[in-house]
């Protein structure tokens, strides 16, 4: 059994979790300062997005240097500080890896800019220009615009799937696999947990550079990088067939460290995750992001999670909401119903096989920040005039009444957004048994029992109209995804253990059980 069977994770974004020194831009040693709130909440497994030394682009996804930390988060001492303390809590820490690209100024991509003969230029792809003298392919960005950028010193144009900032790497340069080989060493050295694999699905790329097939009209000009990028089927640019030979090399040394290998595998089939975890010989789990854009649709959740569990032999991850997505609360109506809702559709995810992730603010049932057009500072909206960008996921977190929330005393790097108020932060919440903090504690700590209820028994789905529910051995889990009380047939009578609602009760007669709206119960089946 590995030792992340069973765990609950959480979803750090770095810059706006907890300032230490005052700057306005959270960092290393305020994650450290708040491990005792992760232990009491009930996670076992913290992510941290990246602190590497990176010029910001995208807010450490430029990476400068991959074994290196970021003056601004702190330094190695913290990282080796922080995790040892985690460790003493029975708290294990992953954090980030960006292998599709690095930042412009990575040293080694300076060098094969600076020189086509250096021995770094076959690190990144290069392409001569198109007969038209334009870019060599039709890939496009996720960030808006061509995939390509011209480079006059040399006359060809480079790779990038994101920001003209973050260069491809080449993974079909053998000494950019034996880089890596020595990025993951040093870390897993050092006692990092493991890795959470950025872009996990688009690290190789076709080597022939096909156009990628036009789905349907060609964009509108003005259209949202996201609505661009889906007008194409993506049958060379990612999801390449190659892409498992680095992950089973990577297995090899994550095993003699008994580290996790968790993919951002962004495919939006279920299908499509089977062979990234379904042999276990190269990623541990993946996460399922199709599970993240349900809408609060009873049909919706059941045709997606059923697919889903099918798809990922019990090794996938379930986001509740992430640094890149609005918030479940926010896709599932806002404010109070929002976050209920919330609550709700994470037991649901929690009780399934594999590793469930809130994203900090989850637990406070935090919907989106609500931002000026003046105050945005994602490179999807600053880039793209009048579009809308990840901002309003990314706002501080707040901890306490007053100028800051608790945050920062200085001015922090984004506004915490109109719609935060002292009653959301977690000091207003600690203590009140019917606030979203409390019951998000409870919630896990009933998580406990019921794992061991299921004891690794498969997922067999009931129930139906509203109700979504499924047994797993002498477990049940059953979200009433409606607006009004539903009756579910058990087939057997249950114990009830835990409502996501504190002031509601669950009604038994026989072998049916009565749901609250908006409400998951987890129980006991009974024998007899």
């Amino acid at each position: 059994m590995a030792w992340w069977d069973g765990s609950v994770g959480y979803e750090i974004y770095l810059r706006s979790f907890q300032d230490s020194d005052g700057d306005g831009v959270g960092d290393l040693e305020g994650i450290r300062t708040r491990l005792g709130y992760l232990e009491k909440l009930g996670v076992d497994l913290v992510w941290i997005t990246p602190f590497y030394p990176s010029p910001g682009a995208d807010h450490g996804y430029d990476v400068a240097d991959y074994t290196g930390v970021d003056p601004l988060f702190g330094a190695l001492e913290d990282v080796e500080r922080l995790v040892d303390e985690a460790h003493e809590r029975d708290l294990r820490v992953i954090v980030d890896l960006v292998p599709n690209h690095s930042s412009d100024r990575h040293p080694w991509f300076q060098a094969a800019r600076s020189d086509p003969d250096s021995p770094y230029r076959d690190y990144y792809v290069w392409r001569d220009p198109a007969p038209d003298g334009g870019p060599p392919n039709n890939w496009v960005s996720h960030f808006g615009g061509p995939a390509w950028t011209f480079d006059e010193r040399s006359g060809q144009y480079y790779l990038h799937l994101f920001l003209p900032e973050q260069p491809d790497l080449n993974w079909a340069n053998p000494d950019v696999a034996d880089e890596f080989d020595r990025i993951l060493e040093f870390w897993f050295e050092l006692g990092i947990d493991g890795f959470r694999i950025d872009v996990a699905h688009a690290v190789v790329h076709d080597t022939e550079y096909r156009d990628n097939p036009l789905v349907g009209d060609p964009p509108e000009a003005d259209a949202h990088p996201s609505v661009v990028f889906d007008a194409y089927e993506h049958r060379y640019d990612q999801d390449r067939p190659e892409v498992l030979d680095v992950y089973r090399r990577w297995r090899s040394l994550a095993e003699r460290h008994d580290a996790l290998l968790l993919g951002e595998v962004y495919l939006l089939e279920p299908s499509e995750l089977t062979r990234y975890v379904a042999d276990q010989d190269g990623l541990h789990s993946a996460f399922c992001f199709p599970a993240l854009r349900t809408a609060w649709d009873p049909e919706d959740i059941r045709t997606t999670l059923t697919a889903a569990v099918d798809a990922g032999a019990g090794a996938l991850s379930w986001p509740l909401s992430s640094h890149d997505d609005p918030r479940a609360a926010t896709r599932f109506g806002g404010g109070e119903s929002g976050a209920r809702r919330a609550r709700a559709y994470f037991a649901l995810l929690a009780g399934l096989p594999g590793i469930p992730f809130l994203y900090m603010g989850d637990e406070l049932g935090l919907d989106d920040g609500e931002l000026a057009a003046d105050e945005v500072a994602d490179p999807v909206a600053v880039r793209n005039e009048g579009q809308t960008g990840r901002d309003g996921s990314r706002t501080p977190m707040i901890w306490e009444p007053g100028d800051g929330f608790g945050f920062t005393a200085g001015e922090p790097w984004l506004p915490f957004g109109r719609n935060r108020s002292d009653e959301q932060t977690v000091a207003a919440q600690r203590g009140d048994p019917t606030s979203h903090l409390e019951a998000m504690r409870a919630l896990l700590r009933a998580r406990r029992s019921l794992l061991d209820l299921a004891a690794g028994g498969s997922v067999e789905w009931i129930g139906g109209s509203s109700v979504v529910a499924y047994r797993r051995g002498d477990a049940l889990v059953a979200c009433n995804v409606g607006g009004a009380p539903a009756v579910l047939e058990t087939g057997a009578a249950v114990d009830v253990l835990h409502l996501t609602t504190p002031d509601e009760t669950a009604q038994m007669d026989g072998g049916t059980m009565t749901v609250p709206a908006d409400t998951t119960v987890y129980a006991a089946v009974t024998p007899g």
